[in-house]
């Protein structure tokens, strides 16, 4: 997914429950329990506050009885003390209900189920490393800070110090016994009644005297609810027959408003970071599919993403870094601990497909009729991104863009499969850098085509022609070069001698996304991803499972990953494959079930015929961005939805399955406008378009087509 693989040197997260609010998370045991030596926590600006949490009634650690995530930034935690050797069940039952946001808020409560009073001791011990984000995960803290603790009232302070930076943490508990190891209390509850409390964890900033305030409104919401209830109201609301798809669309809504970040510059800006635990940054790929993927809910998050990426284009050659002029981030972090993370810098720029994807990313934004100006603003940052395609991203000139890192530090995978291994011939053997990836020709001829659209737009008809004349060479080429005509599909890669790499992976399916794949090469491109080597019953694998390096429970070698999916499916319906992009999306639904309705990261490979649920990946990132648009995006490529504004048009051709019945989605952005649509099957209607557009009952022309359609119109293009 982003910058570093989601396995942990702290080991898989296992059951654990991880709440997120924008870039603060907390992760913890089923218990609600956290401790130092686990990927466990609560974060803030990337740094572990709360390393150690643990609660214990009567001398004796909580034994989990359940729990359960009732907003992405709230839970609920229920357990008992553990039995002792030569007693029955205890009749004390505990909660914890726990809300992140700038800290956490946690309310304990004992209830006694018992008809004789209980006398209690409840004790909360606690401790705070302030290890950076990448020292967590990868089970390597190097920097030890100086800590001091200080007691004031019914508040412990912890500080530290490390080489002149302050970090700090407040610990607030009212009527508490609070000591330099932790709080306690020591009370009895009722029979058949209960007792309760309130603690509060708030960061202190850098030099602070005050912490950041958990604040909480007069209506008892605190700042998530608020911002959740307000994402929920902006956005379309769905009515569909199908439960269980309809349960699925909504946990994807939550999570996708729950991952928003705000940009530190400009609080006016959100947009979403990669996913929880690890990766709550703006990440360039992520952010841009995930938002590219959330555009019928809100399409300024797309041209938010897109702005704050121009904000932070590279302007210089920095090889540390790998930043080079034009060149669009893949990653950026915050806290002193940067120098942990990738180019040891807050920005790291080593990505192949980030750039030519934000050119995309703006031809579709242009289509969804935002403020033209906004769109426009844009404009030399899309020409300074082609620019690196033409002067960087092709090292060689040969026509195909390809990465190699530059430093011994940075990805040495540089497109979305960024393991080591991910990259690899059919015997399993690696393939040696530079490299080509199929589907990032795709991006780049993707890239030109929505450029040369939005030239024929503004009537720069000589750009629009030289563009179009660079696509089709770079598809005739393409196809040339990466067609492996003895096995029916396209290589993953060239390598560094321009060799293909002929595994079979599932990369060549964003090839279809982009056009990039000829029309007679498309029928045998479909049939082996939907092959039972690449085809699961879950979702199509990352590799086939006669590709001598997969592996079911490998992390881009077999596995199954959502938005690949997504994006696969989008592609097959895009060259008229709707029997297998439907058989596509109704297998990931189907994944949903098993997974309370979040589709996860990722999971394994494994068969539905041996499996009859899909198997978990250890440390699979959830909720995640990329994942979390999925179901969004199959609903879009369902109903083939796709509006053009500046053509004052919006296309709708629904495919959808019997066996979701009937879907209404009122509060749909559109131009300056709000619409309602209403589907069965093949059938659609659309209430409340804006005067002046037409809805076509039909799939969009792609933007080739389009341009070709401004040639015969113009033929001085």
């Amino acid at each position: 997914m982003a910058g570093w693989n989601a396995d942990t040197a702290a080991g898989p997260l296992g059951a654990s429950v991880t709440l997120v609010d924008g870039s603060n998370f907390s992760i913890s045991g089923l218990a609600g329990d956290m401790y130092s030596d686990r990927p466990h926590g609560v974060f803030y600006s990337d740094t572990r506050i709360i390393s150690r949490w643990r609660l214990t009634v009567n001398d004796v650690t909580l034994e989990p009885l359940a729990a359960r995530s009732m907003e992405p930034y709230r839970a609920i935690f229920i357990g008992r003390p553990g039995r002792v050797a030569g007693h029955a069940d205890s009749p004390l039952i505990i909660e914890r209900n726990r809300e992140i946001g700038a800290g956490i808020v946690e309310t304990i409560t004992v209830w006694n189920h018992s008809r004789e009073p209980s006398v209690c001791g409840i004790d909360l011990a606690m401790d705070a490393d302030f290890a950076d984000l990448f020292e967590v995960k990868d089970a390597r803290i190097i920097r030890i800070w100086e800590q001091t603790r200080r007691l004031e009232g019914d508040s412990l302070f912890i500080e530290g110090v490390w080489r002149g930076t302050h970090k700090g943490v407040l610990i607030h508990a009212p009527d508490a016994i609070v000591s330099h190891e932790g709080l306690g209390y020591r009370t009895v509850v009722p029979p058949h009644g209960h007792w309760s409390t309130t603690v509060t964890v708030s960061p202190l900033l850098e030099g602070a005297k005050t912490p950041v305030p958990f604040q909480r409104q007069t209506t008892g919401s605190s700042p998530a609810e608020i911002r959740r209830q307000e994402w929920l109201r902006k956005i379309p609301t769905p009515q569909i027959d199908n439960v269980s798809f309809s349960r699925t669309l909504m946990r994807s809504h939550e999570d996708i408003g729950a991952l928003q970040i705000e940009d530190p510059d400009r609080l006016d800006r959100t947009v979403v970071a990669a996913g929880a635990p690890w990766f709550m940054a703006l990440f360039g790929r992520d952010a841009i599919l995930s938002s590219y993927m959330a555009l019928p809910l809100d399409p300024t998050l797309a041209l938010d993403t897109l702005r704050n990426l121009a904000d932070r284009q590279g302007t210089v050659v920095d090889p540390l870094t790998e930043e080079q002029p034009g060149r669009i981030l893949h990653e950026v972090r915050l806290g002193v601990g940067t120098g942990l993370a990738l180019g040891g810098k807050s920005a790291y720029y080593g990505s192949i497909d980030a750039t030519p994807l934000f050119v995309s990313l703006l031809g579709e934004v242009s289509r969804w009729g935002l403020a033209a100006d906004e769109v426009a603003a844009l404009l030399p940052n899309a020409d300074r991104a082609l620019d690196w395609i033409r002067d960087y991203g092709d090292r060689d000139g040969d026509g195909f863009v390809e990465y190699q890192r530059l430093n011994d530090q940075g990805l040495m995978n540089q497109g979305w499969k960024d393991s080591w291994d991910g990259i690899n011939f059919a015997d399993g053997r690696l393939a040696d850098p530079p490299i080509a990836l199929c589907e990032v020709q795709g991006y780049v001829y993707g890239a030109f085509m929505a450029r040369a659209w939005m030239a024929y737009d503004a009537g720069d008809l000589a750009l629009a022609a030289e563009l179009k004349e660079r696509a089709a060479r770079l598809k005739k080429q393409f196809n040339e070069q990466f067609w492996l005509p003895e096995r029916g599909y396209y290589a993953i890669a060239l390598d560094r001698d321009k060799k293909p790499v002929d595994a079979c992976a599932s990369n060549m399916g964003h090839c279809m996304l982009s056009g990039i794949v000829d029309a007679d090469k498309a029928p045998l491109v479909a049939a082996r991803l939907m092959s039972p080597e690449m085809f699961s019953g879950w979702g199509i694998r990352t590799l086939a499972t006669d590709m001598g390096a997969y592996n079911p429970a490998s992390y881009h070698n077999g596995s199954v990953w959502p938005h690949d999916n997504a994006l696969i499916a989008t592609g097959l319906m895009r060259y008229g494959f709707v029997e297998e992009a439907q058989r596509v999306a109704l297998a990931l639904l189907d994944a949903a079930d098993f997974t309370d309705h979040r589709l996860p990261e990722l999971f394994c490979g494994f068969d539905r015929s041996e499996f009859p649920e899909p198997v978990p990946y250890p440390t699979s990132c959830s909720p995640q961005a990329w994942a979390a648009t999925t179901p969004v995006q199959l609903l879009r490529m369902l109903l083939r939805y796709d509006p053009h504004v500046s053509l004052n048009g919006m296309w709708m051709d629904p495919v959808l399955p019997a066996s979701l019945g009937r879907v209404r989605i009122s509060n749909c952005p559109i131009g300056d406008g709000r619409i309602t649509i209403d589907v069965t099957g093949n059938q659609a209607t659309i209430e409340g378009l804006p005067p002046g557009m037409t809805f076509h009952r039909g799939t969009r022309p792609p933007l080739a087509d389009l341009v070709e359609l401004a040639d015969l119109l113009n033929p001085t293009i």
